[in-house]
């Protein structure tokens, strides 16, 4: 490579590529990057001028990095077909809209200022998996690329063809109240027109675009963006309130009363609401989502199926495509909606409406439609240390002692262990519908630990603490980050 190519290898994530622009990656590295991509697209497409639909977010530097990513494309043979301005799900939608081979969505999502990436994906409605990143990634450090003549056009309004086909179809005839923040995020051009199309009547918090994200990085799991909505859904007496991530994809949830409202429970209270209409339906929700979804019985009268799968959004869609699902869950707030209900990719935006649909369908307040699921008491989400190159191996090894201890009938809070999952890490479950989980984090040296139950708070705690207890023995377990 030469001194201006700068590529920082560990930019290549497990579903994405992100960097802090120009510490770890220069403008002549995203050209390479682009010239990686398009050499993979027509390796998997067998064409020889494929077609890529390209978009950016709303940052100040993200024109400037679309275009580099774009003569790498051209440079192989690519037809780039550019939206401008735009949402990753936009990009995702106009794949089937205008049938392309391809997408390149420029956008570092809910990361601080000074980050940038790129979302890909090759077959419609699905990102780039694990092992298409890496094969990405040997391209394009090793410079393998293909050559060919490519072209460019601008694509012109297509944000009113995307904003159109979400208000179609999904009109509803309660006047809901929402709030609708998007932390000065690109969501701001989009999630009030559409919310508003629908009929909701939309108080705006945050929704004009400003680059620097002056009050706080739009991240709908970020507290301070959640208490902005609360205070503004209480002081505007609303019904509901919606808080949007910086490209779209992922939305959070405030009740009328201000309590923000895990994502694994607004799943499950879509899933029950589609249920009524879509009987015999599966569901596929991630493994750190609330053990409810089993157990449901709205969701059981109606004959449908819930699949426990692989925490991370690459999986879950790919699950919910593979079982031609109905919906998928994933506790991080992604949301993903299959025909007749979407295309399978995540929309916050599309997440939202169906959430306004439920509560259309029902004369009852946000939180009334929350009281009336079972109570659970859930541990946040914990991470003791663990060495990366120690990680899977430690998690393997617990696996083996956790499907022992079911074997042996051993109990744990008088209590035995009626079924193991291994789909990721291991999750064990009590008849009562309690659960715990161990697994590693994809993305840092640590485990993930999750337990709920939803019998009591000391029940909970005793499976955490039988967890804890594992992992002690192990003597390759640190600090938790945080702990009940």
């Amino acid at each position: 490579m030469s001194e201006k190519i700068k590529i920082d290898p560990y930019g290549f994530r497990e579903y994405d590529a992100r960097w802090l622009y120009e510490k770890d990656i220069s403008r002549e590295g995203i050209t390479n990057l682009g010239k990686g991509l398009g050499t993979q697209i027509k390796i998997h497409t067998q064409k020889e001028n494929p077609r890529v639909i390209v978009g950016h977010d709303y940052r100040s530097y993200s024109e400037e990095i679309k275009s580099a990513l774009k003569k790498g494309l051209i440079s192989t043979g690519c037809h780039i077909e550019d939206l401008g301005l735009s949402l990753s799900p936009m990009v995702y939608f106009a794949q089937f809209n205008l049938n392309a081979d391809a997408v390149a969505m420029v956008t570092a999502s809910h990361n601080e200022n000074g980050w940038t990436g790129v979302k890909m994906g090759i077959k419609k409605g699905l990102t780039h998996a694990p092992e298409e990143m890496k094969e990405l990634k040997e391209i394009t450090l090793n410079e393998k690329f293909s050559n060919g003549a490519g072209s460019e056009k601008q694509i012109e309004n297509f944000q009113k063809v995307y904003k159109d086909d979400l208000i179609n179809g999904n009109k509803i005839n309660k006047k809901l109240k929402a709030v609708v923040a998007c932390g000065n995020g690109t969501a701001g051009v989009f999630a009030p027109d559409i919310l508003r199309g629908i009929g909701c009547e939309v108080i705006e918090l945050d929704c004009n675009l400003d680059w620097t994200f002056p009050k706080y990085n739009p991240n709908p799991e970020d507290l301070e963006m959640l208490h902005a909505i609360a205070k503004a859904v209480k002081d505007n007496n609303a019904d509901i309130g919606f808080g949007f991530d910086g490209d779209g994809d992922r939305v959070g949830v405030i009740d009328n009363e201000g309590n923000e409202i895990f994502s694994d429970k607004i799943g499950l209270l879509i899933a029950r609401n589609l249920s009524t209409k879509h009987k015999n339906s599966k569901f596929v929700v991630d493994v750190k989502s609330t053990g409810l979804y089993s157990k449901d019985d709205v969701l059981l009268k109606n004959n449908c199926e819930t699949i426990y799968w692989k925490t991370g959004h690459s999986h879950i869609k790919r699950k919910v495509n593979t079982e031609k699902a109905l919906a998928g869950f994933e506790k991080s707030g992604h949301f993903f909606f299959n025909q007749p209900l979407g295309y399978g990719y995540d929309d916050g935006i599309n997440s939202a409406i169906h959430v306004c649909h439920l509560l259309d369908n029902q004369n009852k307040m946000m939180i009334e439609i929350i009281n009336e699921l079972p109570n659970t008491y859930q541990t946040p989400t914990m991470a003791p240390f663990c060495k990366d190159e120690e990680k899977y191996q430690v998690v393997e090894e617990l696996v083996k002692q956790v499907e022992e201890i079911k074997n042996n009938k051993t109990k744990i809070d008088d209590q035995i262990i009626t079924e193991v999952l291994t789909v990721n890490g291991v999750r064990f479950s009590f008849n009562d519908g309690s659960w715990g989980l161990i697994r590693a984090s994809s993305n840092k040296p640590s485990l993930v630990i999750v337990t709920e139950s939803p019998t009591s708070d000391i029940r909970k705690k005793k499976i955490f603490e039988f967890i804890d207890d594992l992992l002690q023995k192990t003597g390759k377990v640190g600090e938790y980050d945080q702990k009940i």
